[in-house]
């Protein structure tokens, strides 16, 4: 542990940075560090939130690693927020309009499952993260508000309602400061959370007055009767939980800015966190919900692995990066390079290794006989139609002793294969007919290929495929791969042949090549 801890004190990982940034803010009063991530339950979550999540457990994991003290994560809900428009992807929606302005507590669920549209989603959460195996407490911003459990710093916000004001006027346009409001009352007529001007009446009672549908209304912000506006519900909630550290996307930092004085000015502390880039689509536009760009959680787990959408998250989270269903088996080869390169690496190493954060520290040492780089080429040739044990047969032919219970991380990985080439490759290969000095290099490679048994090895084969290249009068001998690919696999890119061919079969290959050798 002490070795370990050395490192871990130089380590330029980025979680350990981070963790740094925390020992140094020193150990809490409250015995306890106390991470926090927050969620907006007016839509399901969604890949930014297990992002958040993963990426807010790995610095925490990284403090475990520079001390003992113990540490909380809260996923906070912000359910007492009121819903502004109807999500696209819900059902009911007329329903839902019938409701907008409301707490999101407060709005029947259009799934006719819970007690309102935020228990719904609030479910969803917990049992999303709970399927990542995070280690998290839920707390409802509703619950917080109706409890008392905010009351004190409601009571201070009131108290500094002007100082808090002289923060936040100044980065309003004039329409806008004209109805601010630190505090926003929700309407004992309507139950809608009301954007208007309040005069604070009594801090100590927490007694405000607002206009509500033309009346002038005195009412108490305790028990759930009013919210706070989302920057300074932010650094209250900093201030009232006593939080050590939030990251957010860098699409807040301006929120981020406002609400540490804001926190300051209610005489707390703000959090440390960092700001991460947002995702992108393959455009390199940025990913919109609304729009519907970019790729969902789901759509990543139907074609790779959670480790892999792990390792994507973890790789460079201040530069932007485009996320759509091209990055998916990038994602998988790396993270298994990666993987594979782990327990031979020195402690140093290891701490900068992304694999170190996604399993901390406890790497499996399983590895993986072929790449699923490879897996797609196989199954690519092999059709649209191919089968999970026509895919065992072919790998009998490379790996020794090949089935599901001696590799099972290949059997997910066949399964993800078969999955990502029916919908994305098979529509899109489409081999060409060999010219020029193709034709002749390919039919050599033939004539080698049936000098060889079919146990073949990769390497020996690979060897072949290079010295037909170098020798059959290409200018290049990228180009003689190329060939190989556009002729035999349909693809502009593919593997190296020597381990596609052993994977593949030599009379299959061969098979391969007098049907590009024959096309019309």
């Amino acid at each position: 542990m002490t070795d370990l801890r050395t490192a871990a004190m130089a380590s330029k990982a980025w979680p350990y940075e981070e963790a740094r940034k925390l020992l140094k803010r020193g150990t809490p009063d409250k015995g306890y560090v106390l991470f926090e991530t927050g969620y907006g339950p007016s839509g399901l979550p969604h890949i930014g939130t297990f992002n958040e999540v993963l990426r807010t457990t790995m610095v925490r994991n990284a403090f475990h690693a520079l001390s003992e003290v113990p540490t909380r994560l809260i996923a906070f809900s912000d359910d007492m927020d009121g819903l502004r428009k109807v999500p696209d992807n819900v059902p009911n929606q007329d329903m839902l309009r019938d409701h907008l302005g409301k707490p999101l507590t407060r709005i029947p669920d259009p799934f006719g499952k819970f007690e309102s549209f935020a228990h719904h989603n609030n479910a969803m959460l917990r049992e999303f993260l709970d399927r990542f195996g995070f280690e998290y407490e839920f707390a409802s911003s509703t619950e917080y508000y109706a409890s008392g459990r905010f009351d004190s710093v409601l009571r201070t916000v009131l108290e500094r309602y002007q100082a808090i004001l002289d923060v936040m006027l100044p980065t309003l346009r004039a329409e806008r400061r004209a109805t601010y409001s630190p505090v926003l009352p929700v309407s004992p007529k309507s139950g809608v959370v009301l954007q208007v001007p309040v005069e604070v009446v009594d801090p100590a009672a927490g007694l405000i007055r607002f206009e509500d549908e033309g009346e002038m209304v005195e009412q108490s912000v305790f028990g759930g009767l009013a919210k706070l506006q989302w920057k300074v519900d932010w650094a209250a909630r900093w201030v009232a939980l006593d939080v050590d550290y939030e990251m957010a996307g860098k699409d807040l930092i301006d929120s981020v800015i406002q609400s540490g004085k804001i926190a300051r000015v209610l005489g707390g502390k703000p959090p440390e966190g960092f700001n991460y880039e947002m995702f992108l689509d393959e455009n390199g536009e940025k990913i919109s919900k609304s729009k519907g760009n970019g790729l969902s959680l789901e759509q990543w787990l139907t074609y790779g692995t959670q480790e892999s959408l792990a390792f994507f998250a973890y790789r460079e989270p201040k530069k932007a990066k485009q996320l759509h269903m091209g990055v998916i088996p990038r994602a998988i080869d790396e993270y298994w390079q990666f993987r594979g390169n782990y327990l031979a690496q020195p402690i140093e190493q290891k701490l900068g290794n992304p694999v170190h954060h996604i399993h901390d520290g406890k790497v499996p040492d399983a590895t993986l006989p072929v790449t699923f780089g490879l897996l797609l080429n196989l199954v690519g040739v092999m059709g649209a139609d191919a089968t999970e044990a026509q895919v065992w047969g072919y790998l009998g032919n490379y790996v020794e002793d090949a089935s599901p219970e001696r590799y099972p991380d290949l059997a997910r990985l066949i399964g993800h294969a078969l999955a990502y080439n029916r919908d994305f490759v098979a529509p899109t290969l489409k081999r060409r007919k060999p010219v020029g000095v193709e034709i002749p290099a390919l039919q050599r490679l033939d004539r080698e290929l049936a000098a060889r048994s079919a146990d073949a090895k990769a390497e020996d084969i690979q060897n072949i495929v290079y010295a037909i290249g170098n020798e059959g009068g290409f200018e290049q001998l990228r180009d003689w791969f190329k060939a190989l690919y556009e002729t035999l696999l349909g693809s502009s890119q593919g593997p190296r042949m020597g381990s596609f061919i052993a994977l593949y079969g030599v009379e299959n290959t061969r098979r391969l090549i007098a049907e590009a050798l024959a096309a019309d």
